[in-house]
Formats: C-alpha cells, structure tokens, sequence
C-alpha cells in the first residue's frame, strides 16, 4: 500500500490546480443528462478480504457489527503487491474467475513499479524494470477476457521526486508496456493510470505526465487513493484534466475515483491518527457523471497508512472509526459470499433462482452454493411478491452433517438442521418484486440446502 503518510505532508507545498474549490462532500453531477461512464454493472466483493476475515473471526467484537454492515458488506480492490511472478497469474485467475462467476467486475491494483514509493513506508516492489515486465506479462495472463478494472501504479505518476531524468524516461516507458501488455492480453479490461489527487500536482501537470506514462493506450486515470479529499473536488479536478489532455489531442478519457475515506474531515496527512475520518460514497459504476467511471474503494477502509501502524496492515479500530456515523449502504450490499478460507478451485457457476415471486405480502427465498473441500458458502436471495415487504425470516434447511460458523447481511438461529436467519436493519424492506441477499458460510457438505421465507 502507498505510504501516505509522506504525500500528505508534501501536498501542502505543492501548487494545487486552479479548479474550482468544492468543500462539500458528496457526488458531484454532470450537468443535464449526462449518463454514467463507460461501466455498468455491479463492483465484486473480494470474499478473502482482510475486513472480511477479521469480522468473520471476530463474532463477539462489539465493532464488528458496523464494521461488517458499512465496509465488509461492500466491494474492495484486491491489491497484488508482492513480486512473484511464477505464481501472480494463478492468483489473478482465481480472483477473476470468482467474480467472473458472480458476473461481477473485479477491481485489480498492480503495486509492483521498481522503486515504489521512492523508498517509503511502502517500498519494495519489482528489482529491475525488466523483472517488472515479466511479472505484468504474467499478471497479464490471467485476467481472462471479460471486463476487469485495473489500477496501476499508485502514486507512480504524482510521486517522482526521486527519479532522475534517465529513471523518470524508463519507468513512463514500463507503464506504457504494462498498459499495451494488459490490453493486448485482456482487449476489455479497463486500465488506469495515476492522477495523483486535486491538492497535489496541477491539473496541467498530471496530464503532462500522464501523457508521458502512455494514457493514450489506457482508459483514463485514478484519483483521491492518497488522500481524503471530497467527491466533489476530485471530480472538478478530474474534468480539468480531461480538458488538459484534450488539448494535447487526446480524448475520451476518463475517471474513477477512491472513495473509501472521504467522508469526514481532509487536509492532515495521515489516516491513521485522524478519528474525523469517514468512509465517503459506497463503490458504484452508476456515477451519474459521463466523465467518472466508477467510485470505488480502493484503498481498503480500515488498513493503515504506515505512520501510526505498519503500511497496509488492517486495523479494526481505524475500520471501525470511518464507519461509526457513517450513513448505511443507500441498497443491499452486493452478495459475494465471503468464505473464512477461499476455495482452492473455482466455485461453480450457479443458475439464477426459477421460483416465481409470490402474489400478495410475501416472500420467496433461493439458495446457490458453492461447495469445496470441508466446507461451503451458500448465498441467499429473498425476493418479494407483489406488494413490499417490511422485514422477513427465511428458514434454511440443512443436509445432515452440516454446520453454519458465520452469517453476513443477516442474524442467524441455530447452527444446524433448520437455521433461521432474519434481516438487520438496512435490507429488511424490500420493494414488490425486487430482492436482497445475505450468505452465510459452513463446514460439511452445503448442496442439497433449502429455504423457506415468510414476511413481516
């Protein structure tokens, strides 16, 4: 993970671009009718998270509660940080395969660059340029060919204080080749490069380099990662450089923005002793703006910057901090389900739900399961009759030998034979004709499982 700590303190001596200044937090709209960018569909919710194995490993936790509604519940960047190129491609595989699965649009952050961080709390990365690129060739392999979300190279464009001429030349060249390799690889994964954040370089400046860096054979560029700055003032940022980079004839980029932590309070540098923090806008593709692409988290809400604790390690007291207070998810979190320990295979794909939905003030439950050695998860889907329902109980039958250890989106009775799982607070209404989801996850053999709902 980037050492923010470091940005933080340069970006107050830094020129910030003339755009203009927005305090409020919060979306900020295209005027008119402008769509959303060029994404659509739901963000995948990484099932092996750091936050989703401590809340799954943390039941009696009197945070755990908020922090798995306001930030498990919701889909995280997976990073890929560490150099290992002879295994990087199997777990790209996996990761994508899982979400291409759930039909879902995985969000992917390459942190390998040489010279990372320049030396920070955060360095480390590929020994030589070279090696990067057979790792990026690897990495490239197994991205498969349906749309993935790449981000590459946090902080590698804004951060280059320590790069002479010659080093700068080279490491604009290795994000160009990573760029080409990945979509040469991959034609529908959607790259982007680093925009550093609206108080760090000028707009002017983040195009120049990102034109440097190849942005031209990418999808557009990232900000607001290393820092907390508002929704608002990213996107006006964003258009100031959209509008640089088309006046150096390059058009039709775009913009996603971080929105894990800007919430609360911004201008101090460091995430990890500010306790005004707050998670910002839950992840989404449908930004309402045709210049932003997606919001996403990807700085995961909860790890640290490397000031206060070690860079990139989860802390459940910062998790708990940026949630606490926080607004709940506007919808039902997304339904990935999150085993304690991910399958060594693939999950299966599972068939949509056949049942009809109910007439009248009722309620109708699926099970799809996805089963490996020694255990399984089963995600649930309650869907709702032809009139709205305020609250619901599904009942779940289990095959003999089978055990549940942990619940999300839902509070559990019983372990085995028949459960019973009620609805929390944020997706117990649920609209005619439209559905929520919780999972839960279990030792023994899952398929076979069956479910009952009733309403109210």
């Amino acid at each position: 993970m980037p050492n923010l700590s470091s940005l933080r303190r340069r970006s107050a001596a830094i020129s910030v671009a003339a755009v203009g200044a927005a305090t409020a937090v919060g979306v900020c709209l295209a005027v008119g009718t402008a769509s959303a960018g060029t994404l659509s569909g739901s963000l995948y919710r990484d099932p092996s998270s750091a936050v989703v194995r401590w809340v799954a490993a943390n039941p009696g936790d009197s945070r755990t509660a908020v922090i798995r509604d306001k930030i498990a519940s919701q889909p995280q960047a997976r990073w890929f940080a560490n150099f290992n190129p002879s295994t990087v491609q199997s777990e790209v595989s996996e990761f994508v395969g899982a979400a291409n699965a759930a039909q879902q649009l995985p969000v992917l952050v390459v942190y390998e660059i040489t010279n990372r961080d320049c030396g920070g709390a955060s360095a480390g990365g590929a020994p030589d340029l070279n090696q990067y690129q057979t790792w990026v060739s690897n990495f490239a392999r197994g991205l498969g060919n349906q749309t993935v979300l790449i981000i590459l190279e946090t902080d590698s464009l804004a951060l280059q204080t320590c790069l002479s001429s010659a080093e700068l030349n080279a490491r604009n060249q290795a994000i160009t080749t990573a760029t080409r390799t990945i979509k040469s690889a991959n034609p529908n994964a959607k790259v982007y490069l680093d925009g550093g954040h609206s108080s760090w370089n000028s707009a002017g400046e983040t195009a120049n380099r990102l034109r440097a860096a190849g942005v031209q054979y990418a999808d557009g560029f990232f900000t607001n990662v290393s820092n907390f700055n508002s929704t608002s003032g990213e996107a006006n940022f964003g258009r100031s450089v959209i509008s640089a980079l088309a006046g150096m004839g390059i058009a039709g980029k775009r913009q996603v923005i971080d929105t894990s932590r800007n919430g609360g309070a911004s201008g101090d540098w460091c995430g990890d002793d500010n306790t005004d923090r707050r998670i910002g806008q839950y992840p989404t593709t449908n930004t309402g703006d045709a210049n932003i692409d997606a919001y996403l988290w990807v700085k995961p809400p909860g790890e640290a910057d490397g000031c206060r604790y070690t860079a990139g390690s989860f802390q459940p007291d910062l998790a708990y901090s940026l949630a606490n207070g926080a607004p709940n998810p506007p919808t039902a979190p997304p339904t990935t389900t999150p085993p304690t320990t991910p399958p060594t295979t693939p999950p299966p794909t599972t068939e949509p739900p056949t049942t009809p939905p109910p007439t009248g003030n009722g309620c109708v439950a699926s099970v799809a399961v996805n089963q490996w050695a020694g255990g399984f998860t089963a995600s649930v889907t309650v869907t709702a009759g032809s009139a709205d329902i305020n609250g619901w109980t599904v009942t779940i039958t289990l095959p003999g030998g089978a055990a549940v250890t942990s619940a999300w989106n839902a509070q559990a009775s019983g372990t085995s034979g028949t459960v019973r799982f009620t609805n929390v607070g944020y997706n117990g209404q649920v609209a005619a004709r439209q559905s929520t989801n919780f999972g839960f996850q279990g030792t023994g053999t899952g398929p076979g499982a069956t479910a009952t709902c009733a309403a109210g």
